[in-house]
């Protein structure tokens, strides 16, 4: 009886074996199937999307440095805080940003409509006035004499025609006005009176002068000499009491009614233009004031300074409104009409590097485009490439865009050659700045990489007190820095995000 109870004791005992050995088999199976599991649920949640919105994830980033991005959730290497997801639909990827119409209402955004119009071939350029040196008249003398008085004082005194510039006293004239009139009184026959009044012309006596002789029966002795036409004394070569001699130059008068407008036409336009191109000028100071012409002659010779090539055309200034040097606004007409695509010429942003104009998608968002421009028309610039016709762009208002799609880190800045990376790189898109910054912290923890501080605030970054870690220069820097010690610090951005330069006691160096 006792070995029965024996053999079945034995026998339970090798059940109960059998059963712990089943249950840790399938309790291993079971943790390796729920490891493999999560395996497969920690891959599909780095697969770019929030577990807790299951909204897709183009990146993770720190708010403070925007530039780095990261492909998976942790903490921030530059901030004691969590990395922020940036979603697919707020626009980071490269379809654009979508900014609240709230918001765009109050940063004053306007949308324009590109539109293909027929304009004329023209362009617009600037110009000056100048004298028309064909207007220009001389004023000389042919005989001997002096200046007894001068009327007119200085050069670029204006005068109107027939106003007198000099009188002028002719001693070689009274001997042959004497004979006449002796002729006269001693009752001489027309022959012989015909013949002193040919000589007094020979002398170069003016008609004038001799019907004057004639009807005073005195000798004339002064001739005034006038101007020839309203304008302005461009040249004066003689003084009162002067002697001049036959030929000499003693004034030059150039005239205002007509005036030369110099149009400067830049060089790459230079092919395209040609006489007889209408030409509608406005007075830069007047936009009332308008003048038109036509192109008389293209001046040979490119500017060494300016590069630009000079037309020529004379345009009237009968009311005298105009004076020589006056810059003038000008718009030179195109001999036929040509299909261009415009838009406002505010819409355009000139980087330096290129042209660009923020285009509204057909989904609301904002996607800045390079543009290639051609000539400007009026207040709207020609589009060779990059827009349709009928897109959206916005009109004013860019540079507030660029500064909201830069806080979410989902735009480019505009100055940009190309487009930012937005996949998953962990390296920065643009090089560190060498600005420095500084402030005062608790020392918290040292190691041979870094030196973590509990640090007041730095207003030139706009950040709070918040405990961080900054990288060292080198691995044995600020040896004498040791935890729990209040330090004042210096550092910059780097490649590797912040680099202290500087640590020292906040009293001052040790």
């Amino acid at each position: 009886m006792q070995k029965k109870q024996l053999a079945r004791a034995a026998l339970m005992v090798f059940a109960a074996a059998a059963l712990l050995a089943a249950g840790y088999v399938a309790g291993t199976h079971r943790s390796t199937t729920d490891g493999a599991g999560a395996a497969v649920t920690s891959t599909t949640s780095s697969d770019k999307a929030d577990p807790a919105t299951g909204r897709k994830v183009l990146y993770w980033h720190d708010p403070m440095v925007p530039a780095q991005h990261f492909d998976k959730p942790g903490k921030s290497p530059f901030m004691d805080m969590q990395l922020q997801p940036v979603y697919a639909d707020e626009g980071g990827g490269s379809t654009g940003i979508k900014i609240d119409p709230g918001l765009q209402q109050n940063l004053g955004i306007r949308y324009a409509t590109v539109r293909r119009q027929e304009t004329s071939a023209g362009f617009d350029a600037v110009g000056t006035t100048q004298f028309d040196e064909s207007k220009s008249d001389v004023v000389q003398t042919r005989v001997t004499g002096y200046i007894d008085h001068l009327y007119a004082s200085a050069p670029m005194q204006r005068i109107a025609k027939g106003a007198p510039i000099a009188s002028l006293f002719v001693p070689d004239w009274l001997a042959p006005q004497e004979e006449y009139l002796a002729l006269r009184r001693g009752g001489m026959n027309g022959s012989l009176l015909e013949a002193s009044r040919a000589r007094m012309r020979a002398l170069s006596i003016p008609d004038g002068v001799i019907a004057a002789l004639e009807r005073s029966g005195k000798a004339q002795t002064h001739i005034v000499l006038t101007s020839p036409e309203t304008g302005v004394v461009s040249e004066l070569n003689v003084r009162s009491g002067a002697m001049v001699t036959p030929g000499q130059t003693l004034a030059k008068v150039a005239g205002l009614s007509k005036l030369w407008l110099i149009v400067e036409i830049p060089e790459a336009l230079a092919l395209s233009v040609q006489p007889g191109m209408t030409v509608d000028a406005t007075f830069a100071g007047d936009l009332s004031q308008r003048f038109n012409g036509q192109i008389r002659e293209i001046l040979p010779g490119i500017s060494s300074t300016s590069r630009t090539l000079q037309a020529r055309l004379e345009i009237d200034n009968a009311a005298l409104k105009l004076t020589p040097g006056m810059l003038m606004r000008v718009r030179v007409a195109g001999q036929k009409a040509v299909s261009r695509l415009l838009v406002p010429s505010e819409a355009v942003i000139a980087t330096g590097k290129r042209s660009v104009v923020i285009v509204k998608n057909g989904d609301g968002r904002l996607q800045p485009v390079s543009v290639t421009v051609g000539n400007d028309v009026g207040n709207e610039t020609e589009i060779l490439s990059g827009l349709n016709d009928g897109d959206s762009v916005v009109a004013s208002g860019q540079f507030l865009i660029d500064s909201e799609a830069s806080l979410k880190s989902v735009l480019p800045r505009l100055d940009s050659g190309t487009a930012a990376e937005t996949s998953g790189s962990t390296q920065p898109s643009a090089p560190a700045a060498t600005q420095t910054y500084e402030t005062t912290g608790k020392v918290e923890k040292v190691t041979p990489k870094d030196i973590t501080f509990s640090h007041q605030p730095v207003p030139a970054l706009g950040w709070p007190a918040m405990t961080m870690a900054f990288s060292k220069p080198a691995s044995d820097a600020f040896a004498d820095i040791k935890p729990g010690e209040t330090v004042h610090f210096v550092f910059r951005q780097s490649d590797d995000g912040y680099q202290l330069t500087k640590v020292e006691p906040a009293g001052g160096a040790r």
